[in-house]
């Protein structure tokens, strides 16, 4: 019969699994040094990038949001703080707090035509008109980023997207997929019809109405009853061109009256983009 082993195999055994326990520690060790070492020769790389390249990221849009997408695939967020060290190498922090304050006006003065939703580009135009020639320019990136912020503050201030186009919404609520479906019906032209919805989402004429109702009482569609087939149409002025038009002239009246207000004299507003 073979005999099991003995004492000292056991203890030879706990010996050798020590050893291999200590080893496995010690290369563990030197591992997270090493990387300690390298995350920290990286983010010194990166903050004399950062400092070496400050005016081209607060001049140009274009190499701003390539630095933001550079900074997030490594995990660095130079929003995260107002008192970071990249808030200091970069003012990123005074930068994004003042236009965070541009698109809150922008998105007030138009308000009370759209509803207190916004498209995207034409939110980027107002603010750039708001800033005025001799500010650096920001971009649809930019905006972006400053929503995101402005989201901690409450208010309803959020991004969505309706058939593949981002739009700013500026006031309390929530689209839900009957409403976001409304909207994509009605994008094309601008309105929709209560049998037009009904049609397009495969719904009841009875579902479609009150949609288009909740939509009239949020301020976001307008009614129209002098169709010259008697309908109904719901017009969108945060989808429509006329519409989007017409909030970007007031956000612009607005930006001029606040200027003059300022002490900067009076000021012509630029023609809105058609």
């Amino acid at each position: 019969m073979r005999r099991g082993p003995g004492i000292a195999g056991l203890q030879h055994a706990v010996r050798t699994k020590e050893q291999y326990k200590v080893a496995g520690e010690e290369v563990k060790k030197n591992t997270l040094q090493a990387m300690h070492e390298q995350l920290a020769a990286f983010r010194s790389n990166l903050e004399e990038f950062a400092r070496k390249y400050r005016a081209d990221v607060r001049r140009d849009p274009v190499f701003r949001a390539q630095f933001h997408t550079m900074c997030a695939n490594i995990g660095v967020d130079p929003l995260a703080s107002n008192k970071s060290l990249w808030a200091s190498a970069l003012g990123f922090g005074d930068y994004y707090y003042e236009l965070g304050v541009q698109v809150v006006e922008a998105c007030l003065a138009s308000r009370s035509l759209n509803g207190g939703m916004m498209e995207l580009p034409g939110l980027l135009r107002a603010v750039n008109r708001r800033r005025g020639a001799a500010a650096e320019p920001v971009s649809e990136d930019d905006v972006v980023r400053a929503i995101k912020k402005l989201r901690v503050l409450g208010g309803g201030f959020d991004l969505v997207t309706i058939g593949g186009r981002g739009y700013v919404r500026s006031v309390p609520g929530e689209l839900n997929l009957d409403k976001n479906r409304a909207l994509e019906a009605a994008q094309a032209r601008g309105y929709t019809s209560v049998a037009e919805l009904a049609a397009a989402a495969g719904w009841t004429a009875g579902r479609a109405d009150e949609t288009l109702q909740a939509l009239t009482r949020e301020g976001l569609a307008w009614v129209d009853d002098g169709a010259p087939d008697g309908a109904r149409l719901y017009w969108f002025p945060c989808l429509s061109s006329a519409g989007g038009s017409a909030a970007e002239e007031q956000a612009a009246a607005a930006a001029a009256a606040a200027a003059a207000a300022g002490g900067g004299g009076p000021e012509q507003s630029s023609p809105a983009p058609g």
